[in-house]
């Protein structure tokens, strides 16, 4: 924790949290997406898509950050550890919140990809996610857990 308080002039604020939530939800944005269009272009079942989308949010969010560590001279093993450490809560919360609300939202899932309704459930979700992974990212930083361990690496 006092790693993180150095680095960061005083630890976890809400700035360094929110980059650290906005690099999560970059990565999970992009399976989530990526998941949800194939789902909805193959005409997958609501939890054949969200498996998928789920699956993928988490590749692309643990790829992102192994990227960054695995630059600053990581072994790709280590990287990954590190990737799971630093992401896994804030993905999975990330996730279990987008998807709770696009399932929730009725037709949502079933809209179709050239629907204002599919995509704005989607952005609204992601949104949603966002605000309340944000202070839980904060907490942990706060413990020198989560994104924090990735800075350690920097």
């Amino acid at each position: 924790m006092e790693h993180t308080a150095h680095a960061h002039g005083g630890g976890a604020s809400w700035r360094i949290a929110a980059q650290a939530t906005l690099h999560c939800l970059t990565g999970c944005a992009i399976g989530e997406v990526l998941g949800m269009i194939i789902g909805t272009a193959l005409g997958w079942h609501d939890a054949a898509t969200v498996a998928l989308a789920v699956a993928l949010a988490f590749f692309f969010g643990y790829a992102l950050t192994m990227r960054g560590v695995l630059r600053a001279g990581v072994a790709f093993r280590q990287a990954l550890k590190i990737a799971l450490a630093a992401d896994t809560v804030s993905i999975a919360v990330m996730e279990l919140v987008d998807n709770a609300i696009i399932v929730g939202i009725p037709g949502a899932m079933d809209a179709g990809l050239a629907s204002v309704l599919f995509w704005a459930a989607l952005a609204f979700a992601l949104a949603v996610a966002f605000v309340v992974t944000w202070p839980i990212n904060r907490w942990m930083i706060a413990r020198g857990l989560g994104h924090a361990v990735v800075h350690r690496h920097h």
